[in-house]
């Protein structure tokens, strides 16, 4: 019955990941620290956003009748604000904050409220990943009491319950409340992760996470499965030959994240491309006119009377691959080759196959894969079809081959200038970045910086 029914059910798409991430303790734990408030493209810094909260009024009570018998926050010192990795788990969030309480006209009490919460990320239900509190506990303990502060600072009744003491009356669900707004801002930024990002103006990119994270001693290890979409439509991408996992980080390493792309990732990309049209391309190949070819193709004066230039329409004629090996990443395309002239409209008299592999150079600036030919290792011409009559593949080499040597990397390089965008949340780019190409995949370890734009 089984089998029976596994022929009737139609085969579903099977997600696999082709890149992912590590963000590592480091990582996790790295802030940008600011002279002056953050701009608000950056957002407002975590500190500020408790700070403001914890001293922000509140509504009026119609209940109390005598101001002086509720208790006031008179000043806010966040002390701590860190957060751990906990394997097999998820994260730590831990904040000291010092508060100035003012019970009464003439006594004051520092008070130091201690914050706990274990965070983790998960997918919601539109497939985004969200930072999300699973336990919170707040704690609140007396310094010291001081006489006659500014009791012009506002009220603490939203935080405390008024006329009880304020070691044992904590308004948990308050000050939880507060601290889920915190993660407000991160799980703006954590959408755009899933962004589409451009290539070329009509070929988009974007990064799906397939799952929430793992955690582990590594740090936290994010999947992510790669789309493309051409103008405006996803396109189906090659099916991967070997399942993709994220490959060790080494221990040693201090960055704050490592990026890998697997060998399937850069064959979708530039499968992605061809499907675009990018790499089809018109070559001018001689600018002279076609008689300086025809002692070499005798059959061109028939076709031919006049001077034209000769030109070469290269198109892809199957999908391109990428091939992964051990310091270096090296591309093969499979283009067909008509060559012709312009008389007035193109007419071709010959075709052949060109095969080209060349070797890639990968760099990153900022949040962008630069990907450019750094050199082509291998070219093969072979004749497809000619109308004047057989020509040898030395023959087509002295003619064709210095054009082609020379057009098809500076088209590649086109095409690519712009880069291709990496995965990232906004508003953090990447510094000291080492891009290692290994057998399968590329690994990228990397810093994380904070920018604050303005505008």
């Amino acid at each position: 019955l089984s089998i029976l029914l596994s022929l009737l059910v139609p085969a579903h798409t099977i997600r696999s990941p082709d890149c992912g991430g590590i963000l590592t303790p480091s990582g996790l734990k790295y802030r940008k620290s600011r002279p002056t408030s953050p701009t608000p493209a950056a957002g407002r810094g975590s500190k500020s956003v408790l700070r403001q909260d914890l001293m922000a009024p509140p509504a009026p009570d119609p209940s109390l009748t005598s101001p002086s018998s509720r208790n006031q926050i008179t000043a806010v010192k966040v002390d701590e604000f860190s957060l751990t990795l906990i394997p097999d788990t998820g994260m730590r969030l831990s904040i000291d904050v010092d508060l100035g309480i003012t019970s009464a006209p003439s006594t004051t009490k520092e008070m130091q409220l201690s914050i706990l919460a274990d965070l983790h990320v998960e997918m919601n239900p539109e497939g985004n990943l969200e930072l999300v509190t699973s336990a919170c506990k707040p704690t609140l303990e007396e310094l010291q009491s001081t006489e006659e502060m500014d009791r012009s600072a506002p009220r603490l009744s939203s935080f405390m319950s008024s006329g009880s003491d304020v070691n044992k009356q904590i308004n948990v669900e308050k000050i939880c409340l507060e601290v889920s707004k915190l993660l407000l801002f991160p799980n703006e930024r954590l959408m755009s992760l899933a962004a589409p990002f451009p290539i070329t103006p009509s070929c988009q990119v974007r990064y799906v996470p397939l799952a929430a994270p793992m955690y582990s001693k590594q740090g936290i290890i994010i999947s992510l499965q790669t789309t493309f979409q051409v103008s405006g439509t996803a396109i189906p991408l090659p099916v991967s030959p070997v399942p993709f996992s994220m490959p060790e980080r080494a221990s040693s390493s201090p960055s704050h994240l490592t990026l890998a792309f697997s060998e399937h990732f850069y064959t979708s990309l530039f499968f992605a491309l061809e499907m675009s049209g990018a790499f089809n391309t018109t070559m001018l190949v001689r600018t002279s006119p076609c008689p300086e070819i025809t002692p070499f193709l005798p059959q061109m004066g028939s076709l031919f009377q006049e001077d034209l230039p000769v030109v070469l329409r290269a198109a892809t004629r199957s999908s391109p691959r990428v091939v992964l090996e051990e310091g270096r990443a090296i591309l093969k395309l499979f283009l067909t080759a008509q060559i012709g002239a312009v008389s007035p409209v193109f007419q071709s008299f010959l075709s052949m196959n060109v095969d080209v592999s060349a070797r890639l150079h990968l760099s990153v600036v900022d949040t962008r894969m630069i990907i450019s030919t750094a050199a082509i290792e291998d070219i093969k011409l072979s004749l497809a079809a000619s109308d004047v009559g057989p020509v040898l593949a030395v023959l087509l080499e002295e003619l064709f081959l210095p054009t082609i040597r020379e057009e098809v990397p500076a088209q590649i390089n086109v095409v690519l200038r712009g880069g291709v965008f990496l995965p990232h949340i906004a508003s953090f780019t990447y510094t000291d970045v080492n891009v290692t190409v290994h057998k399968d995949y590329v690994l990228i370890p990397c810093n994380l910086q904070l920018e604050a734009k303005t505008g």
